[in-house]
């Protein structure tokens, strides 16, 4: 399980008057980033990252975003109980050379695994599988290095049980699932929560979010990301930035990150200068998009934004199919590429006639031709990428 609108189409800007003007390479380049950030999370060092995306944010789509400048990420949202039963989500496939499962071996981190449920004691023990799952597979503390709480997905209610976004309409009942959360999780392990700015548009469910937003920094969570789309806007419509700004300067001892409607590189320094937030979640904004990390990192440093060359497209198709070969095997990536690859047929000049050509693919073997198609043949190009048995080892 996860969270995403897959089959939504970008939205207009968010609600920011002004937010247009703003100088976006000058924010960047006089960006400070807010050292309690990556005290609780090293190698956290920059202000955005890769949201949880579901069907989309498996090991293979996190290491090709980290391998472009991602410094953090999040799974995608894992059931509670789907968890403890040991099913879909947490080990759900054997991932052959690559090291562990969720997380995808030593590039996968600093990484937050994201857990959704109904029940305070099924929410506390799933948490308590994830950080064994640190000391079993992980003592070096390459796996999770925070248990992230989803109290936003507009996901449909389990018969009369809250989840996700629901939440936000019993303040008291996700509190005590935060404090059961908090109290499983060693100390030095953060515990952060995802949620949205409201079930509704309506007074109380503003109060209700403040009452819930603050309970969650009292039981001492480390940073809260927060949506600017109501529960009920599922992904519908603008997602409203002064509500982030004024939670901002409402809460300015908080560490705040912010989300939605970040489509391209200039908005997450349109978001960090508009509304205050610390740092920015990319969710759809990044799919078939690594280059938006690339690209951040460049105007960080001062730099213009680069788009990608068609060499640079062909490498970065060659391994993500690769590492997703190499998570979810050549079979089920053949088809879970598809909707990567239109993602990635955005970039490329004659974009429609690649689309066409990732929707038909079948096997590696189709997957190459429409590289070799569209992108030139490999040994034309001069700049391959490695070796599976490198890809998946480095």
């Amino acid at each position: 399980m996860g969270c995403t609108g897959n089959n939504a189409t970008p939205p207009s800007p968010g609600i920011a008057p002004g937010a247009d003007s703003i100088d976006t390479a000058a924010v960047a380049r006089l960006f400070q980033m807010d050292p309690r950030i990556p005290a609780l999370a090293p190698g956290f060092d920059a202000p955005f990252f890769q949201a949880g995306l579901a069907g989309y944010s498996d090991a293979a789509m996190r290491i090709i975003a980290r391998r472009f400048g991602c410094p953090f990420c999040v799974t995608e949202a894992l059931l509670d109980r789907t968890l403890l039963a040991g099913g879909r989500g947490f080990a759900k496939a054997d991932l052959g050379e690559l090291h562990d499962n969720v997380p995808g071996g030593e590039e996968d981190h600093p990484l937050a695994g994201q857990i959704m449920g109904s029940d305070p004691d099924e929410m506390a023990r799933a948490a308590e599988k994830m950080v064994r799952w640190n000391a079993t597979h992980a003592p070096d503390g390459a796996a999770f290095q925070a248990i992230d709480v989803n109290l936003a997905c507009p996901v449909k209610k389990i018969r009369t049980k809250a989840r996700g976004g629901h939440w936000l309409r019993d303040p008291e009942g996700a509190i005590e699932i935060l404090q059961a959360v908090r109290d499983a999780v060693p100390e030095h392990i953060p515990v952060t929560l995802k949620i949205r700015r409201g079930s509704d548009d309506s007074p109380e469910a503003e109060r209700n979010f403040y009452v819930l937003f603050d309970a969650a920094y009292e039981l001492g969570c480390a940073w809260a990301t927060v949506h600017g789309r109501t529960v009920e806007q599922k992904y519908v419509g603008p997602s409203r930035w002064t509500f982030l700004r004024d939670l901002v300067k409402a809460r300015p001892d908080r560490i705040i990150f912010g989300s939605g409607d970040v489509w391209n590189v200039h908005e997450i320094f349109r978001m960090i200068e508009y509304t205050g937030v610390h740092a920015v979640s990319v969710a759809r904004g990044c799919i078939g998009n690594p280059w938006i990390f690339r690209q951040a990192r460049q105007m960080l440093a001062g730099d213009a934004p680069t788009a990608p060359t068609l060499t640079e497209q062909r490498d970065a198709l060659e391994q993500h199919f690769e590492l997703s070969v190499a998570v979810n095997g050549e079979y089920k990536a053949s088809y879970v590429m598809r909707k990567f690859g239109v993602r990635f047929a955005q970039h490329h000049p004659n974009h429609d006639a690649v689309r066409k050509g990732f929707i038909a693919v079948n096997s590696i073997e189709d997957w190459r031709a429409v590289l070799d198609e569209n992108y030139g043949a490999a040994d034309e190009l001069g700049e391959m990428s490695a070796p599976i048995s490198q890809l998946v080892s480095s």
